[in-house]
C-alpha cells in the first residue's frame, strides 16, 4: 500500500498545463508559514527577490509554534559573545551523525550544519532575533553549548518574531489559503499553486519557483498507521496541518521520499494537562519511574527515543521525579511553568508520599533512589542484591533528596523527519536521482537527517532542518530565479 492509497480522502492534485491562469505572478511561491517558509522568505527580500507566502491557517503558528523554539547551530556570534569558541560545522556534523548512528544522509548533513550558523547570524545582523545560548546543561547528544533560543525562550515567541520581520518587510502572507493543487507543464516545471478560501473559492498563483515548506505526515493518521505503527495511538503533540500534503505531491510527480520511518517523539508530555516538560530536567539528575517505581530506560540517551519506552509502560505512563534543585532549572523554562500552573506538579515531602502518589510499593521505589546513590544508574529500579543485572550505564553524580517532586507524562509524536528527499541545495530529487528543475522542499517537507528510526533524533533537528533549509532553498530560488530573468522567462504569462 502506498501513503496516496492509504489517505485517499486527502485532496491533493497535480495538473498539467502549459500555461496557468492566475490572478498574482511571484517569482516564488511558499507553502508554509512555519519557521521554514519565513525564514526562506525573508531571505529572498534581502536578496531582492519576491515572494509570496501561503498559508492554510488563518494564523501561522504550525509545528514551530508548538516547539521549545530551541535552534542548535555552530560557530555563531550568539555563541562568541558567551565565549563559546570551540565549536565548528563539522563538530556538529559528527554529533549528528553520532545520534543517527550514521544513517543520516551525509550531504544533508554537513549542508544544514554549514548552513545554520550563517542562517541565524543573518536572522540577527538583518533582522535583529537577539539570540541567546542556553549554556547551563548539555542536551542529549550535543558535545558543546549550542543550542539557540530567543530569550522568551517558546516556539510561539519565535513564530511571533518571524512574523514581525516578515510584516516589516512587507513579505505578502495569505492565510487561509489552503494549497491543494500543483500546476506543472509537461517538462515538470512547476508555473503555479491553486489553493481554496474558506468559502470554497479557488484561487491561482502563478510562480518562477515552488517551495514546499508545509509540513511533514503526524497529523495524518493513516500514515502513521502505516509508517510508524509504534505510534499509532501515541498523543499527537504536533501541528494538525502536519497532513502529509507534500509526500503526497511527490508521489503523484514520481519523486523520490527518505527515512520515513524517523521521527521526533517525546517521552515527557504531561497528561492530562497536555503540556511539553523540559527534559533538562532528566539531563541533570532527574529519573523517570513507571507506575511500579521502577527506572525503565537511560533518559540520557534522548527524549525522542524516550517515547516509545515511555508508551511501553503500562498504561503508556511515566512519572518524572526530581528534587527542589531541578525544579528551580525547570521552572527557568515557561512551558514547564504553563504544566505547573494547570496542577501538573506533586510535592511530596517523603519517599512514602511520593511512591503513594505513584501508587507504588514503597520499597521499590526507595531502592530505585538509592541506586541514584550509589552513583551508577544500574538495575532500573531493581534491588541492591539485584544491580548489576540490567545495567542501563547511567551515572549519577548526586541522589535526590526530599522534598521530592513528580509530573505524571507520557509519551507522544511531535512531528515526523522523513519526506520528500532532496538534493542539499533542496531541489525535489525523482526516483532516478535526478532533480526537478523548479520545484524545492524543506523543513518538514523534506526528508531530515535524524535517519529513519526514532533514536536517530538529536535535540533541535527539526528547527535544524527548517531554518536551515529555508535559508538553503532561498538561496536556490534566487539563483534560479535570477538566471530566469537573464535568459528570459517564457512561462511569464495568463491564461490557461
Amino acid at each position: 500500500m502506498t501513503a496516496t492509497e492509504s489517505t485517499f480522502a486527502l485532496k491533493r492534485e497535480i495538473r498539467r498545463a502549459n500555461r496557468i491562469d492566475a490572478e498574482v505572478q511571484t517569482s516564488v511561491a511558499i507553502v508554509g508559514a512555519g519557521a521554514c517558509g519565513l525564514t526562506a522568505a525573508l531571505m529572498l527580500h534581502d536578496a531582492g527577490i519576491d515572494c509570496v507566502v501561503l498559508e492554510r491557517d488563518a494564523v501561522p503558528s504550525g509545528s514551530t509554534a508548538l516547539s521549545s523554539g530551541f535552534i542548535p547551530a555552530p560557530d555563531t556570534r550568539a555563541q562568541r559573545a558567551q565565549s563559546i569558541v570551540d565549536d565548528s560545522a563539522d563538530r556538529f556534523a559528527a554529533d549528528i551523525q553520532a545520534k543517527a548512528h550514521g544513517d543520516a544522509a551525509p550531504a544533508l548533513v554537513q549542508a544544514y550544519a554549514q548552513a545554520i550558523g550563517p542562517a541565524l547570524d543573518a536572522l540577527q545582523e538583518r533582522h535583529g532575533f537577539d539570540w541567546i545560548v542556553l549554556d547551563g546543561f548539555l542536551y542529549p547528544g550535543h558535545s558543546r553549548h549550542r543550542m539557540h533560543a530567543l530569550p522568551q525562550k517558546t516556539g510561539a515567541a519565535l513564530m511571533a518574531r518571524l512574523q514581525a520581520a516578515v510584516e516589516a518587510a512587507g513579505i505578502p502572507v495569505l492565510t487561509q489559503a489552503l494549497v491543494d493543487t500543483l500546476w506543472l507543464d509537461e517538462e515538470d516545471r512547476v508555473i503555479g499553486v491553486g489553493y481554496r478560501r474558506p468559502d470554497g473559492r479557488e484561487e491561482r498563483l502563478a510562480c518562477d519557483v515552488l517551495l514546499l515548506a508545509c509540513n511533514g505526515f503526524g497529523g495524518n493518521a493513516e500514515m502513521v498507521r502505516m509508517l510508524l505503527p509504534e505510534m499509532a495511538d501515541a498523543t499527537f503533540g504536533g501541528h494538525a496541518g502536519n497532513d502529509g500534503s507534500a509526500v503526497l505531491w511527490g508521489e503523484a510527480l514520481g519523486a523520490r521520499s527518505r527515512d520515513l520511518g524517523g521521527y521526533q517523539g517525546h517521552g515527557s508530555w504531561v497528561t492530562p494537562q497536555g503540556a511539553l516538560m523540559t527534559w533538562a530536567v532528566m539531563m541533570e539528575g532527574g529519573i523517570q519511574v513507571n507506575r511500579e517505581g521502577r527506572r525503565f530506560h537511560d533518559e540520557t540517551r534522548g527524549y525522542s527515543e524516550a517515547a516509545v519506552q515511555v508508551l511501553a509502560q503500562p498504561d503508556g505512563i511515566a512519572w518524572n521525579v526530581f528534587d527542589a534543585p531541578l525544579l528551580a532549572l525547570a521552572r527557568g523554562f515557561p512551558d514547564f511553568c504553563e504544566a505547573e500552573a494547570a496542577g501538573a506538579l506533586r510535592r511530596c515531602e517523603s519517599v512514602a508520599q511520593l511512591a503513594a502518589c505513584i501508587g507504588c510499593d514503597e520499597v521499590v521505589l526507595q531502592a530505585t533512589l538509592d541506586v541514584m546513590g550509589m552513583g551508577m544508574g544500574m538495575g532500573m529500579g531493581m534491588d541492591r542484591g539485584h544491580a548489576s543485572a540490567q545495567p542501563d550505564g547511567r551515572s549519577f553524580s548526586r541522589a535526590l533528596v526530599a522534598p521530592y517532586f513528580a509530573v505524571k507524562v507520557t509519551g507522544a509524536l511531535f512531528h515526523t523527519q522523513g519526506g520528500l528527499d532532496v538534493a542539499p541545495d533542496m531541489r525535489v530529487l525523482r526516483q532516478d536521482g535526478s532533480v526537478l528543475p523548479n520545484l524545492l522542499a524543506a523543513g518538514g517537507a523534506a526528508g531530515g537527517v535524524s535517519g529513519n528510526a526514532v533514536w536517530g533524533y538529536l535535540s533541535g533537528n527539526g528547527l535544524l532542518s527548517a531554518v536551515a533549509g529555508g535559508y538553503l532553498a532561498a538561496a536556490t530560488a534566487a539563483t534560479a530565479t535570477t538566471a530566469a530573468k537573464l535568459i528570459g522567462n517564457p512561462k511569464e504569462s495568463n491564461g490557461e
